[in-house]
């Protein structure tokens, strides 16, 4: 039978020589509170050429050991820990561990770097200038992988998802045209009245008609008709796959053996592509009909004449330029929701904060593209 276990004590014999520190009894939980109570009843520190004797030392737990710290010291308990001729080597073991925790707890906690006010304003635009620099490096490799993917799968009429697409063109297309034809409506009729406000002053209220077409054939229709999408499809996208993926539902396609860009991306891009072209054209029909009812009501421009103006003066390039960025608007739009979809992590609040990112992203690469495509068709003379 293991012996009746005896509350831990311990003894300070002063000597003229060498003091004596005997450990007896069980330093333990269970004795925790009585022990702590002689502790505080120790009034000297101990000398430090006090002889340690642990011949009677009972049992022994992290409770114990950190009592011991407390009479002995970090300094004094490690050389016990050290000193193998004193414990058993699990005891050793414990107290090094305990003194390693002490001093960790201890430590001083590193002093906040000072900075000025100038440091800290280069260090955040360092900082911005990474982050930007590995989302363009991940939007470039799922740029990549799209078309690799997209690719792969043209000779493989089997393996196209025409009920995905028909469904994402009646959503991101279809559903749209209501929408951009009264935004772009009103925005017609709101250059057509500032520029025949400005225009009349100078008796040119003619070259209104001009100013319409010329704005909505190459820039304004396509870009309203992007940033709508951008709004409106991209934070879809961003939004529908997230929640896939906060579901695990991502996890579950790769294990059955799908790939999630075949089965998600390619038919939300492939159907932007066709729906953007479309709301583009309806975009500039919509805006060039704003202008010429503002034109008839208050130039007395007739729509027929309008008409003539529009046909023999504008030539049919301003259409063709205007369109021809449709499809790249359309491309970066769905390769930048989707990819935020990717993103999410796993909780509502990474699907919302990742939806308004995608619509962020998508606008601001839009006007980017835009004011280039403008730069590059100017400087070629187109």
């Amino acid at each position: 039978m293991s012996p009746d276990p005896r509350p831990g004590q311990f003894q300070f014999t002063p000597m003229a020589g060498a003091a004596c520190l005997r450990l007896s009894g069980d330093w333990t939980l269970a004795h925790h509170g009585a022990l702590a109570r002689q502790l505080q009843s120790l009034q000297a520190p101990l000398p430090g050429d006090c002889r340690l004797d642990c011949s009677a030392l009972g049992a022994l737990d992290t409770a114990g050991a950190s009592l011991l710290h407390q009479l002995l010291g970090s300094e004094r308990l490690q050389q016990l820990a050290d000193d193998s001729s004193a414990l058993a080597p699990e005891r050793r073991a414990l107290l090094a561990a305990v003194v390693h925790a002490m001093q960790q707890a201890q430590a001083p906690a590193a002093a906040a770097p000072t900075g000025s006010a100038l440091g800290d304003l280069l260090e955040q635009a360092g900082r911005a200038m990474q982050g930007l620099w590995r989302h363009g490096v991940g939007l470039s490799g799922f740029i990549g992988l799209t078309l690799e993917t997209g690719l792969r799968l043209l000779p493989r009429p089997r393996r196209w998802r025409l009920t995905a697409f028909a469904a994402q063109l009646e959503s991101t297309g279809l559903d749209a045209v209501p929408i951009v034809a009264l935004l772009t409506f009103l925005v017609g009729a709101v250059v057509a009245f500032l520029g025949a406000t400005v225009l009349s002053t100078f008796g040119a209220s003619l070259y209104t008609v001009h100013l319409v077409a010329f704005s909505f054939l190459r820039e304004l229709g396509v870009l309203l008709a992007a940033i709508l999408v951008a709004g409106r499809t991209a934070s879809a996208f961003a939004a529908q796959i997230g929640s896939m993926r906060a579901d695990e539902e991502i996890d579950a396609l790769r294990v059955m053996g799908l790939d999630p860009v075949e089965l998600l991306v390619l038919p939300r891009v492939l159907a932007l592509l066709v729906a953007l072209p479309i709301l583009g054209l309806v975009a500039v029909v919509s805006g060039i009909t704003g202008g010429m009812l503002v034109c008839a009501l208050q130039l007395d421009i007739s729509p027929a004449m309008f008409l003539s103006v529009l046909e023999h003066q504008i030539g049919l390039r301003h259409f063709v330029i205007g369109l021809s960025k449709a499809p790249l608007f359309a491309f970066l739009i769905a390769v930048i929701g989707c990819l935020e979809g990717f993103k999410v992590a796993g909780s509502a609040q990474s699907v919302g904060e990742h939806t308004t990112s995608a619509v962020v992203q998508s606008i601001f690469v839009v006007i980017l593209v835009d004011a280039v495509a403008a730069l590059f068709f100017m400087e070629m003379g187109w």
